[in-house]
């Protein structure tokens, strides 16, 4: 008998059938961002990182251009298992037949080759405005500008981005999920905090007055407590952004796990969210005491999102993605490390038996239910995750890291 034999006798005795939840998991789309390639740089500027974003590191042999960077994304679809979608940022465009536009004037042609990525490996594209590294960007508002001019000009990089949106999900056959997100605030304590707000909820509402599919385009809006440069206030906080989602049908929110204090957990947010909500986004990334977007880990916090995904019977509610950027470290490495530990974590999900724990809940049963909480933790989940690996055609943890390698050497050291 081999090892996986073993593990599926094993989670057989507690009424869970490992074959089928390795079937389901090939089935669940996650988000594979191509801003960990080239720490969030994007083509269509050679300036710093500004509006609250930031990376740090200088490992070298970063993506300079898109040829190197879908280089970097079609090596990470070999070193990944399962079903991913590729999810860009419109400071991607790729201008070569008439050169520059600037976003707001951003047209369908300008990502074709990133259609033709998506469609080489039967991936559907997510989307999103870039609201900042940008001139227009620099006083640190955009949609909730007081310049007139200044939110016309991002209110048509958002219609823009609609037409884009509309335009992957026709050619990939698959929904386009887009995401509106701003580091509008301030640095130190407003003397107006409605105004600003106000400013926003009809800028973002102008945007979505561009005629769209709903069932193509999916557009969503992400809050944020805070960020460098805007540590005291920020416009589209939680409370804006869930309230503008539920008033306005069609608008889903986006949860980012590393866009609350150090002390909330999306993992507590996400069963609350699908009581009133039929869909919403997340965006699963690693705060380190701050929105600091590391690689994503097998850590609790991860866990538990994706336990409540499953158990709450979400994974059709949920678009979910990937979102950080750490620039010291391989970032082919970074990319194909988070989306692992993500599927790592929806495998443990669907591996648990959720029903059973519930029963002992509902009964008050408490210590039987920590005692049998702690049991499952010891199942040999593990042996499924490799013979899920093997499965897809994916090189095991162990061996994970040499294939980096001998990219970095064959390839990315050269640059």
């Amino acid at each position: 008998m081999t090892a996986y034999e073993h593990a599926k006798e094993a989670y057989k005795a507690v009424g869970i059938d490992t074959d089928a939840a390795i079937a389901k998991l090939k089935t669940i789309p996650v988000s594979l961002h191509c801003w960990q390639l080239d720490d969030v740089g994007g083509f269509d500027n050679d300036g710093a990182l500004s509006g609250g974003i930031q990376t740090t590191g200088n490992y070298p042999g970063k993506a300079t251009n898109p040829d190197q960077l879908f280089a970097d994304m079609e090596k990470v679809l070999t070193l990944i298992p399962g079903k991913a979608k590729l999810n860009v940022h419109a400071n991607y465009a790729i201008f070569e037949e008439d050169g520059f536009v600037d976003r707001d004037k951003l047209e369908p042609r300008h990502f074709k080759k990133w259609v033709e990525l998506a469609k080489k490996y039967h991936m559907g594209i997510d989307f999103n405005p870039t609201f900042f590294s940008h001139p227009k960007a620099s006083s640190g508002l955009t949609l909730s500008s007081p310049d007139k001019a200044i939110r016309d000009f991002w209110i048509e990089h958002g219609k823009a981005c609609i037409r884009i949106s509309e335009y992957f999900a026709k050619e990939t056959g698959i929904p386009c999920v887009m995401n509106i997100w701003t580091g509008d605030g301030f640095k130190d304590i407003p003397a107006d905090r409605m105004g600003p707000r106000m400013r926003y909820k009809e800028s973002i509402e102008a945007i979505l007055s561009e005629p769209y599919d709903r069932n193509l385009v999916k557009p969503c809006i992400e809050s944020k407590v805070f960020g460098i440069g805007v540590e005291s206030y920020t416009v589209g906080s939680a409370e804006f952004t869930l309230s503008f989602a539920a008033q306005h049908e069609g608008c889903m929110p986006l949860m980012d796990n590393g866009h609350y204090h150090p002390q909330e957990f999306v993992s507590d947010k996400i069963p609350a969210m699908l009581c009133f909500y039929p869909e919403f986004a997340l965006h699963i990334t690693r705060g380190v005491r701050w929105d600091s977007d590391h690689v994503l880990l097998l850590d609790d916090e991860t866990k538990e999102m994706a336990k409540e995904i499953v158990r709450c019977d979400g994974l059709d509610r949920v678009y979910m993605a990937l979102d950080y950027f750490d620039a010291s470290i391989n970032r082919v490495s970074a990319l194909a490390t988070g989306f692992r530990s993500w599927q790592k974590a929806l495998l443990m999900a669907l591996c648990t038996p959720h029903a059973t724990l519930k029963e002992l809940q509902d009964k008050g049963e408490f210590g039987r239910l920590m005692v049998t909480q702690e049991a499952y933790k010891m199942l040999p989940v593990g042996e499924v995750w490799n013979e899920y690996l093997r499965q897809c055609g994916v090189v095991e943890d162990l061996q994970f890291y040499d294939a980096v390698e001998q990219y970095e050497k064959d390839v990315t050291s050269k640059r």
